[in-house]
């Protein structure tokens, strides 16, 4: 009995605590009887990481929180300075009051170049449209004259601000890096200031290795320059470059039998003044090409106005991936229908308010390998559009058209011809409301 009051007087103690009262009592109480274990479980797991599991983790930071990773022990500090930690690194240079993007700190750049630039192997710069950026892009090439680089590259992410550097200035960072990379396989430095003679010390040191080359837009480049370096890289796989670099010369270059098969070459095509004249190329040299590189992909990027297509077009070309983003006419699309056999994408962002009907059904009856078409501010009929995708077929595996491009006529409204262009391409399609490529 006095037990059972007992437990009835417990029982009435413990009634007049509140819900979270009692909850926190119960968490406090296990806190403190678990709290060193606890302790001792995290010193077991954390600072016994293997040095290769740690490294694969700080791989996965950002480079400013593994620098306050750094920090916590001895341990992580000596993983934050492993040199497989440094070999692929981005520099990021942004200005604080003109770009809203996390920039490298000053005081880890200098760390990098001081206890890392031995290890650097494959380096990007991106970098903001400031002058000031792009300067601190080359004052640091230009330190880096203790390692071998494998990949550079030259991004600016708006308009092409190395541009605005003074040209020694790059020119004389480059170098360095083309120097002292005995090994350089992969650069991309569109939008840049390059020369002929820094592509002949590039060729110098590393025409062994060049495997990837993309300069389009380097208005200092001239055709002989370009050239220089298809002579002498021949294990160059992938090419990018400016239309006005391109000649029957390189072509024959790039087919000789020392130079192994080409994979890609992408030519932008761009007028920079209203009305621009652009040399032709002939049909013997890009058989050539298809000759000695049989697989490659020819992409073509075309920013012209509609009176400037004369030279293109007019026999065939092995062109694979195909870019209008200007308005180009009927007519030139109708030449593309007879003389591109190898398209397999294209994009047509601008016609006009004729509609594309005709070209078309040619372009699906000649480029039977066709899988991936873009269709902007053009018109067409839906009974075309129709005929056009059962030519094609389920080969076709991008189809985006602007619902303002397809014209409804007596066999299809836009209600009707999804279901149509389904049942062909056998699964549910439907028009874009805005353009996706």
């Amino acid at each position: 009995m006095k037990r059972m009051k007992g437990g009835d007087e417990r029982s009435d103690d413990s009634s007049c605590e509140s819900p979270a009262e009692v909850c926190k009592k119960v968490r406090n109480q296990l806190s403190e009887d678990s709290e060193p274990d606890v302790a001792e479980s995290l010193d077991c797991n954390w600072a016994r990481l293997p040095q290769e599991l740690l490294l694969h983790i700080f791989q996965y930071l950002p480079l400013l929180d593994r620098a306050y990773a750094s920090q916590v022990c001895r341990g992580w500090n000596q993983a934050f300075h492993m040199p497989e930690l440094w070999r692929c690194f981005e520099f990021e240079l942004n200005q604080p009051a003109s770009s809203y993007l996390k920039a490298t700190h000053p005081d880890l750049i200098k760390q990098i170049i001081k206890r890392h630039s031995n290890h650097l192997q494959y380096v990007s710069f991106k970098v903001d449209s400031s002058m000031e950026s792009a300067e601190a892009a080359c004052d640091i090439l230009s330190q880096l004259v203790n390692c071998s680089l494998k990949t550079l590259g030259l991004i600016s992410t708006a308009r092409p601000s190395f541009m605005e550097v003074p040209k020694s200035h790059f020119i004389s960072a480059l170098t360095v890096v083309f120097v002292n990379s005995k090994s350089l396989s992969s650069l991309k430095i569109d939008d840049t200031p390059v020369d002929d003679p820094s592509l002949k010390v590039l060729v110098a040191n590393n025409s062994d290795t060049l495997k990837l080359l993309k300069m389009s837009s380097c208005p200092h480049v001239s055709p002989a320059g370009i050239l220089c370096v298809a002579d002498q890289c021949h294990g160059l796989r992938e090419l990018a470059l400016n239309y006005h670099l391109l000649s029957d010369e390189l072509l024959l270059a790039l087919s000789s039998e020392k130079h192994v098969h080409l994979e890609h070459l992408r030519i932008d095509v761009v007028s920079e003044n209203p009305g621009q004249h652009f040399h032709t190329i002939k049909k013997s040299s890009w058989d050539a090409m298809m000759r000695h590189s049989p697989k490659f992909n020819l992409v073509m990027y075309f920013f012209l106005y509609e009176d400037e297509f004369g030279p293109f077009f007019n026999e065939e070309i092995p062109v694979t991936h195909l870019y209008f983003g200007r308005s180009v006419s009927k007519e030139v699309l109708g030449r593309v229908g007879l003389h591109c056999p190898r398209l397999v994408e294209l994009v047509v962002c601008a016609n006009g308010l004729r509609p594309l009907d005709e070209e078309l059904i040619r372009i699906a009856k000649h480029c039977t390998q066709l899988s991936a078409i873009g269709l902007g501010e053009c018109e067409v009929s839906c009974s075309a559009f129709v005929e056009f995708v059962k030519m094609c077929g389920r080969r076709l595996s991008q189809l985006s058209i602007m619902e303002e491009v397809l014209i409804p006529d007596h066999k299809y409204s836009l209600d009707e011809i999804h279901w149509e262009v389904s049942k062909h391409l056998g699964r549910v399609w439907f028009p874009d409301m805005m353009p996706t490529w």
